[in-house]
């Protein structure tokens, strides 16, 4: 599934510190920031007039992945966070409450300012609330106009944390071999899938049925209320398209001016979805090979074909099936664990280097640069804590979809996925039977975003792509509706596009969200 963009940039650290052999020290946040469990209740009426306490903001929860508490932007303006009262269950708004974690940054231009506009960075499962102050350099032009507001979605970070297991478990889990070649192996990863859910149920207990993407955007249109807009102004990237589409369906009419990046497919139920993804990932595995090959003695990775390349990524990953290689400390690069690393350098042209880098010392024992890499994807920081990423994206994505594929159901589809990529495919066919053990029903076969009488949707999709292939932005642009979704095409490698570095790109996104200019569909930028 998509991962977060905080997430991706967390890979830079992560990688950097590796490399550099430095021993690790605890720059984490402790839980005095966590927030507390659902109390209270009163009417609906009364959550949309709360009044958010705004304030400085604290160091990141161990949830949201520790660290220190947001600095300043350039030029002073402080970074403020708040909790929003929303319904535990929005079927019943009159009950239980629960918070969501908050924070924003005020807009530098207020006599010209039109609104809040809001961000999802994906996963599902990333923290807003960390990523927004992350990446607010390459939205800084927006905030020129915009209150810049961010959130922990339900079940995320700060937002009532879906958590499965300690951290050592987590260790142990995964380095579990997830493409089982045998029936004890197939037994092995069954039986702890089957503790895992178990453990996201006793922790989150009545939560759990709670975190899906339709009650968050109902969260999302309460915030707009609060925050005093008639329209919902948004920026959703990746996971975040989606929650944007169901926002849409629900609330056609209160959609402001909105961009979706990096487009999950609508259209796509779970073994389609998964299908795309192991593509996409082949895409980029091929333009990484390729690149590779056109440097020629530049690269340090043998094979003067892209064929070749990627025999010996293959032949690594066949090694390490038949025994991990060190990593880090005491913890050892497994083939599950390197493949996700391998993953985890496609997202982004940027990471590219890392990788060659991770292969080549993996090729030669050394293990310690993709365990980082794999690390990063798993919310694993330097300390050995991890981030509630990965549970909240079990949570949400298995409330989400109906569909729950037994490990014999993932086996018999293997061969459809290892013809979609001979790398990725056993990873992500196997993957289907994630949500096998999850207590919780879903919801969907797919989600339904048709929103007629809606504000053009800036739709934007990257040809490159490795995590939501470029067929998605059509689909959600198709799915949308006429006159809704407004197509824009980046042909650039990389998850998303606004921050690839295209000033085409960047004209147009600003260009609609400051100004209104609606671009023509099909526009393509490079």
């Amino acid at each position: 599934m998509p991962i977060s963009a905080a997430q991706r940039a967390a890979a830079l650290l992560t990688v950097s510190a590796v490399l550099c052999l430095t021993g690790c020290s605890d720059d984490g946040g402790d839980d005095q920031a966590a927030t507390a469990r659902p109390s209270g209740s009163g009417g609906l009426s009364a959550l949309t007039e709360q009044q958010l306490e705004w304030d400085t903001c604290p160091p990141p929860s161990a949830a949201e992945g520790g660290g220190s508490a947001p600095t300043p932007l350039p030029g002073g303006t402080p970074w403020e966070c708040a909790f929003l009262k929303t319904p535990l269950d929005w079927e019943r708004p009159e009950g239980e409450t629960i918070e969501l974690a908050l924070i924003r940054a005020r807009a530098a231009d207020n006599a010209r300012r039109i609104g809040s506009l809001v961000f999802n960075f994906g996963g599902p499962g990333g923290s807003g609330v960390t990523g927004l102050p992350g990446f607010a350099a390459d939205y800084e032009s927006l905030r020129s106009r915009y209150d810049l507001v961010s959130f922990d979605p339900r079940g995320v970070g700060r937002s009532e944390p879906v958590e499965c297991a300690t951290d050592k478990e987590l260790d142990a889990y995964y380095a579990l071999d997830f493409t089982p070649d045998d029936q004890a192996e197939e037994r092995t990863l069954s039986d702890a899938q089957k503790k895992y859910a178990a453990g996201c149920e006793a922790d989150a207990g009545p939560v759990l049925p709670h975190v899906g993407t339709e009650s968050a955007a109902r969260d999302m249109d309460l915030l707009r209320q609060v925050l005093g807009d008639d329209k919902l102004h948004y920026f959703g990237i990746s996971y975040g398209t989606e929650l944007g589409g169901v926002y849409a369906h629900l609330f056609p009419e209160r959609v402001g001016r909105a961009v979706f990046d990096a487009v999950v497919d609508p259209e796509a139920g779970v073994e389609d979805g998964a299908l795309g993804q192991a593509k996409g990932f082949q895409l980029a595995l091929d333009n990484f090979a390729q690149d590779c090959v056109d440097r020629g003695d530049e690269c340090a990775l043998p094979g003067s074909t892209v064929a070749e390349v990627e025999k010996g990524v293959t032949d690594l990953l066949a090694a390490l099936d038949e025994k991990p290689i060190a990593g880090i400390g005491s913890r050892k690069l497994t083939q599950t664990q390197a493949t996700n690393g391998i993953a985890q350098a496609l997202y982004s042209k940027e990471f590219w280097p890392y990788l060659e880098q991770g292969l080549e010392a993996a090729d030669g024992g050394d293990g310690a640069l993709l365990l980082a890499l794999s690390d990063s994807m798993n919310g694993r920081g330097e300390n050995g804590s991890y981030s509630n990423i990965q549970a909240a994206n079990a949570a949400i994505n298995c409330v989400d979809f109906k569909e729950r594929y037994t490990l014999g159901q993932a086996k018999e589809r293997l061969p459809r996925f290892r013809e979609a990529s001979p790398v990725f495919g056993d990873f992500m066919g196997w993957a289907l039977a994630s949500c096998s053990q999850w207590p919780v029903p879903g919801t969907w076969d797919h989600p339904d975003v048709s929103a007629p009488g809606a504000a053009p949707i800036l739709v934007v999709g990257n040809t490159g792509d490795p995590a939501t292939p470029y067929e998605g932005a059509r689909a959600m642009v198709k799915a949308l509706g006429d006159g809704v979704g407004v197509e824009l095409t980046y042909e650039g490698e990389g998850h998303g596009a606004y921050n690839g570095g295209s000033a085409c790109v960047k004209k147009a996104v600003d260009g609609y969200l400051l100004d209104g200019r609606v671009p023509a569909s099909g526009t393509v930028c490079k």
